[in-house]
């Protein structure tokens, strides 16, 4: 599947490698497995096929495809319109990579960025919205943009590793804890494609959206929607940071391993161990990212 298409697009070609017929239910979950991204960008993306009339909704269904996928995702994408978010994905990670390098100022017009990397007005739109979505960046009130303090400065990243590590190990020790067979198994998977080879070639959404999967599942088989919620609200606003850690992949193998463990014990219903190596596990993560908290504390005395 070509991972350079936009989520849309991917869908379209998804359902057209299938042979799903005009009917077909779509399920969030089964899109986000098949295309290894998280529910969240998914589900937006269903929400533009259905405006595109491409799929209709039933209330407390969900999505259904509403014709037959004939041409080509990337040809039914240009032709919808639908190849924009795709195509400044690469323009993201530069813009995220420049923030932390401290080559752009706290507030900015749309017009620099524009310009700075040479985006259409619908590309820098799509650009703004992801931005503003994943929680890095707000419209200044009257005119232009600024980018939020939340995650771009070294004490915001250790203060969210902390919160996950106070909140993850306790979700598992919740009553009546359960991780259903076949959500353990695409954990699994999603882990053994690291180990084989992906670390070296999946790139950093698809690194950051994989390890998202696996701590949100975690704590979603405590079945407690409080630090369900919470999980939630911090991984949308981490991706920038995030990012900048895969840049040294070299922990990825060590993180697959540990991982990989927690998962035997909890399939074990040993709880009480798993929530004892998943604190390690983030432990070891929170001791790792004061390398990175130093190259931002750097940045932001550039940009002071």
């Amino acid at each position: 599947m070509n991972v350079d298409l936009s989520v849309p697009a991917r869908i379209l070609e998804f359902i057209r490698e299938k042979g799903l017929p005009p009917g077909s239910h779509l399920p969030a979950q089964m899109l986000a497995d098949g295309l290894r991204v998280s529910r969240s960008p998914v589900n937006q993306a269903l929400g533009v096929l259905h405006e595109k009339g491409l799929l209709h909704r039933e209330p407390n269904r969900g999505y259904f495809l509403a014709q037959e996928i004939e041409l080509p995702a990337a040809q039914l994408a240009e032709s919808l319109g639908l190849d924009e978010g795709g195509s400044i994905s690469g323009v993201y990670f530069r813009v995220a990579e420049d923030r932390l390098q401290g080559l752009l100022p706290d507030t900015f017009s749309e017009s620099l960025l524009k310009q700075r990397y040479g985006l259409t007005s619908a590309q820098l739109q799509a650009l703004l919205h992801r931005m503003a979505q994943e929680g890095w960046v707000q419209k200044k009130p009257g005119y232009g943009w600024e980018f939020s303090p939340m995650l771009t400065t070294p004490e915001s990243l250790l203060q969210s590793y902390r919160l996950r590590l106070a909140l993850e190990p306790a979700a598992l020790l919740e009553p009546g804890y359960r991780i259903a067979p076949d959500v353990l198994a695409r954990c699994r998977a999603a882990e053994e494609h690291l180990l084989k080879g992906g670390i070296k070639t999946d790139t950093a959404d698809q690194i950051h959206d994989r390890g998202v999967r696996f701590h949100e599942a975690l704590v979603e088989g405590s079945g407690n929607p409080f630090f369900i919620d919470a999980i939630r609200r911090v991984n949308r606003v981490r991706r920038l940071l995030s990012y900048r850690s895969t840049q040294d992949r070299k922990r990825y193998r060590q993180h697959c391993e540990q991982h990989l463990a927690i998962l035997d014990l909890l399939e074990q219903h040993r709880q009480a161990e798993a929530a004892d190596a998943l604190r390690e596990h983030l432990s070891a993560t929170l001791r790792n990212m004061e390398k990175l908290t130093r190259l931002l504390r750097r940045s932001a005395e550039r940009t002071a």
